[in-house]
């Protein structure tokens, strides 16, 4: 049960209209460029970089780096640089939007190059290995960056210290989660409550087995085999303490793996589960043949245009978990710790990711602030009686107790690994404990190469 992702991770939206991660395909790349990048630049983890001072006046040309934002969202960002400029005489801002596909990619090559922009968009996962290379700036250790903590959520900021590194690398940006989208036809037809939706997985798979046993297998009540991130709202520990190592084929997690696979073979699980991408699941969604995906507000639209006799019938409800903490996708914007212009840096990452900046951004799209207080404003909180505002107000309650549930030190080759795994269990070619086991063999030697 995936849900969908951050904005910057958007392709032009698929059938379903969730966000969605495009797939990063040599995202591995990332960890060898960096080690030239370190062989070339000297520096090493936690290093103080070689650039200016935080300390000093704010000025010089500063280039900030987005993730596939300008097509959309032009106007919004030349307004907001124009602000900052005016608030910054001696500042000038040079705005750099790299394509979703092979974003890491271009952050290893900058990197190498010695060429990694002042201010750039980052996810946890994606800060890292930059990070763990000592070209981003450590902000709990910089007092001209550590002054602003407290401006941000203690989540937010927590998602973005990285484990070994001592510290958070990137100013909390914006966060998403998103809602369960279920079909309430589908629930009445397997004789199930419209009105009472799953919690917990246990009853997710209860619901599951009575859709499959009603349909006799015609009808799934979902499309995608678990991820990491159903493991984590599983309960599953993912990794140990200090995360140099990972646990989630633990008893706990062999019992998620042995449910799915229960599911699979009574045809609760879509048939394409081995290989189905998000767009594929919204797609079944979309034509009814799943009872239950998962989204974002702007998937009602696209129910409302292309499937009104769905869309008469949604639900909604919050992701199935059995912590209690939904899970969160965060994106920030880190400083080059080898600026040469670092007090400007600060001063604008700062300026994006403050309390009205944020706001006025997820006034605009479907994402949420990470600033305190900002989620107990009324546009977050009080319905205004469309769908849209419901997904929304939901969305942002859930995201007071969200947590990021990947590990940062997972790679895209790491989730790969689970994937193809979790294939192998649901197809009976591995035991559940078998395949669980192989897949972190397989993602600790990939840790331990890095």
């Amino acid at each position: 049960m995936r849900l969908p992702l951050p904005l910057c991770h958007e392709n032009p939206r698929g059938p379903s209209g969730t966000f969605r991660r495009t797939t990063r395909g040599k995202a591995v790349a990332v960890v060898p460029l960096l080690a030239t990048a370190l062989v070339l630049t000297g520096c090493g983890s936690g290093g103080n970089g070689s650039g200016s001072s935080a300390n000093g006046k704010p000025e010089g040309t500063i280039t900030f780096q987005t993730w596939n934002l300008r097509t959309n969202y032009k106007d919004y960002f030349d307004g907001l640089i124009a602000d900052f400029e005016k608030q910054y005489p001696d500042v000038h801002v040079k705005w750099v939007d790299q394509p979703a596909d092979n974003y890491a990619e271009k952050l290893s090559a900058d990197a190498a190059a010695g060429t990694l922009p002042d201010v750039v968009n980052v996810s946890p996962d994606l800060s890292y290995p930059l990070a763990k290379a000592g070209l981003l700036l450590n902000l709990d250790k910089e007092p001209a960056a550590a002054k602003y903590k407290a401006e941000y959520t203690p989540q937010a900021w927590q998602g973005d210290q990285l484990p070994g590194l001592g510290g958070s690398y990137s100013f909390p940006w914006y966060l998403n989660t998103g809602p369960l989208f279920y079909n309430k036809a589908l629930f009445r037809q397997a004789g199930l409550n419209p009105d009472d939706p799953p919690k917990t997985y246990d009853q997710l798979f209860a619901d599951a087995d009575a859709m499959a046993r009603h349909s006799h297998g015609t009808i799934a009540a979902f499309a995608q085999s678990p991820s990491i991130e159903d493991f984590g709202r599983y309960g599953v520990q993912l990794m140990n303490s200090d995360e140099t190592a990972f646990t989630y084929n633990s008893a706990k997690g062999v019992q998620l793996l042995t449910a799915y696979k229960t599911l699979y073979d009574e045809g609760g699980l879509g048939s394409q589960a081995l290989s189905t991408t998000p767009d594929a699941a919204g797609q079944a969604f979309l034509q009814q043949k799943v009872a239950m995906n998962p989204g974002s507000a702007h998937d009602l639209d696209n129910f409302k245009v292309n499937a009104p006799d769905l869309y008469k019938n949604i639900g909604i409800t919050d992701a199935p978990d059995n912590t209690g903490h939904p899970n969160m996708y965060l994106m920030g914007l880190a400083v080059n710790n080898t600026s040469e212009h670092k007090a400007a840096a600060i001063a604008f990452a700062h300026f994006v990711t403050d309390k009205p900046n944020q706001e006025s951004f997820a006034h605009k799209v479907a994402i949420f602030p990470s600033t305190v207080g900002s989620l107990d404003e009324p546009y977050w909180t009080k319905d205004d009686g469309t769908s849209e505002g419901a997904v929304r107000v939901a969305s942002a309650e859930a995201l007071k107790g969200a947590v990021n549930y990947t590990p940062v030190v997972m790679t895209d080759q790491m989730k790969i690994v689970l994937q193809n795994e979790v294939a192998k269990a649901l197809q009976g070619k591995e035991s559940p404990k078998q395949a669980l086991d192989n897949a972190v063999a397989q993602s600790d030697r990939l840790l331990r190469q890095s």
